[in-house]
């Protein structure tokens, strides 16, 4: 349903009508400046903004309107990218697959959480590699299925599953890494899927 609504307003928006992109970025603002904050925190709401601005400027190029949510968090997650690589001085290569966003970016996250369990959550998601981070969150908070997200990276979808699998696995072994309580560990862990949706609800 939500697809469709996209193609609907993307259709009025290329015949002319700009308050249907106003209703586009309404709908999905909130989205990506939590999705930017937990990998940007300092930079959160520029990336926002230089994303959608970048969004709009590309959209004759998105094919199928229906895909507009894995096009646009293609967008973000380059823009994230490109964003920490404007930064570097020292002309080194990053290495998105190795560095992390707490690495990049040690502020505080802006993310609000009630339970320790998504506290925790977050605190490990941090500490991935930033693209299993990003690749992780497209799954968990964003619902985007394997071929959207295969869509969004540019990757192949049996990629995109590898990856899953191993990054929660890795996120599963950094929680039990991280100083906490061991009954707090342990129901983060048997119930990731529970806790990352919360998160994702608090992010926006």
């Amino acid at each position: 349903m939500a697809s469709q609504e996209d193609a609907e307003l993307i259709q009025a928006y290329r015949g002319g009508d700009r308050n249907a992109g106003a209703r586009l970025t309404k709908r999905y603002y909130t989205k990506v400046l939590g999705f930017c904050r937990s990998k940007a925190p300092s930079a959160a709401k520029d990336i926002t903004h230089d994303s959608f601005a970048a969004c709009f400027q590309g959209l004759d190029t998105l094919r199928d309107p229906a895909a507009f949510r894995s096009f646009l968090f293609g967008i973000v997650c380059n823009r994230i990218r490109m964003h920490y690589r404007r930064r570097r001085t020292d002309g080194e290569r990053l290495d998105f697959g190795t560095v992390t966003s707490m690495d990049l970016d040690p502020s505080p996250s802006q993310i609000m959480v009630e339970h320790d369990e998504q506290r925790l959550l977050l605190h490990a998601l941090r500490r991935l590699p930033l693209d299993m981070q990003i690749l992780l969150e497209l799954y968990y908070w964003q619902n985007l299925r394997v071929g959207d997200i295969a869509s969004a990276l540019e990757i192949p979808a049996n990629t995109v599953k590898a990856r899953l699998f191993r990054g929660r696995k890795q996120l599963k072994e950094l929680l039990l890494t991280l100083e906490a309580p061991g009954q707090l560990i342990e129901q983060t862990v048997s119930n990731l899927e529970s806790w990352a949706r919360g998160l994702r609800d608090a992010a926006v």
